[in-house]
């Protein structure tokens, strides 16, 4: 690592605490003076960092500038660092991560971006990424199972997302079938699962799970209605701190820390996690207890035809009424009988 990455490391390992300059040169074996001009370089890049005097340098606690130091010092365990990679700026992390794939990436590796200048959704529709206000990553997977079941991973997925936001900010969220995270009545994140498969096999040779997380984004008025952020006043920096009211109305414990760094460091845990016991199904049963759907009426729309469209009006009518164990949502038709949708071929919208 560069000199700066490693002062960074150590100040984040310490975050809130001083460290002397004198400390940090030893135990890089670096000089003073190159530790003063890392302290500078990381200011101009919009890390809050105190000179104490008599003590040395202290990281804010306010400071959350999304970095691979700041998700690893908050990560269990022995977490490879290459398997890291943060941006500024992306057009896709999905695209960036697809890329990597093709070039022998290794599982497990994480793309992050700060902002996505062409984010996308399911079925072609663009996710609104704007800068700083929220978390965009992309996880590289390599299951061990066909196409057909590929809908697990972003039902895990969607589950992991839930168990993250709610350990580190005391935050419940709900799903709606099948990669839509919602706070109250507004979607917080979306989830876009691609698979690169072997046509003669019918296996797949890796997974790219993205994960758009509105973490205190602000909407254009066209949005407003529908997208929610986790947290709807942070303090400059976008850290959250005690007693900031949320979303959903209710406040953070006293003394709780919160940032996109270790929500981030959180999200990796549970995935990984999930992923490396997929074939088991544990998270089902997560899965059904957090969807807002089931026992609800739904309307099953068709795909957008030619010119993009989706008429609400040919949507079939149906009760969703549980999730199977390979994350099928299993319907029943006015008619009586039952079906069971898969990802990738509907959408759905809850009419009571």
């Amino acid at each position: 690592m560069s000199t700066r990455e490693n002062v960074l490391k150590a100040l984040e390992n310490n975050k809130g605490a001083a460290v002397s300059g004198e400390e940090l040169a030893s135990r890089l074996n670096i000089s003073r003076a190159a530790v003063w001009k890392a302290i500078q370089e990381l200011r101009k890049g919009g890390y809050r960092i105190e000179a104490v005097t008599n003590r040395g340098y202290c990281l804010s606690p306010d400071s959350d500038v999304l970095s691979r130091e700041g998700i690893l010092s908050c990560l269990n365990g022995d977490f490879p660092p290459e398997r890291i990679h943060v941006f500024k700026s992306l057009e896709s992390t999905n695209l960036t991560a697809k890329k990597m794939a093709l070039d022998g990436a290794a599982p497990g590796t994480v793309v992050i971006a700060g902002e996505q200048t062409g984010g996308r959704g399911r079925m072609g529709r663009s996710f609104y990424s704007p800068p700083d206000g929220g978390i965009y990553m992309s996880f590289i997977l390599k299951p061990q199972f066909d196409a057909a079941k590929s809908v697990l991973i972003t039902t895990a997925a969607s589950v992991a997302v839930c168990k993250a936001i709610e350990n580190v900010t005391g935050i419940s969220c709900r799903i709606k079938w099948v990669n839509d995270i919602y706070l109250g009545d507004k979607k917080i994140c979306g989830i876009l699962t691609e698979a690169v498969t072997d046509f003669e096999s019918g296996h797949i040779d890796y997974i790219v799970c993205g994960i758009g997380i509105n973490y205190s984004t602000s909407f254009p008025e066209e949005l407003s209605g529908i997208a929610g952020a986790l947290f709807e006043s942070p303090s400059p920096g976008g850290h959250l701190s005690a007693g900031e009211k949320l979303s959903a109305g209710r406040e953070i414990s006293p003394g709780k820390d919160v940032s996109r760094n270790r929500l981030i460091a959180e999200i990796i845990s549970q995935i990984l996690a999930i992923s490396e016991n997929l074939d088991a199904k544990t998270f089902i049963e997560d899965y059904r207890s957090r969807s807002f759907v089931l026992g609800k009426e739904i309307l099953i729309i068709p795909r957008a035809g030619n010119d993009g469209e989706r008429n609400l009006a040919d949507g079939i009518p149906a009760e969703a009424v549980d999730i199977d164990e390979d994350g099928g949502l299993v319907v029943r038709y006015r008619d009586g009988s039952l079906g069971t949708l898969n990802s990738g071929e509907i959408s759905i919208r809850t009419v009571k």
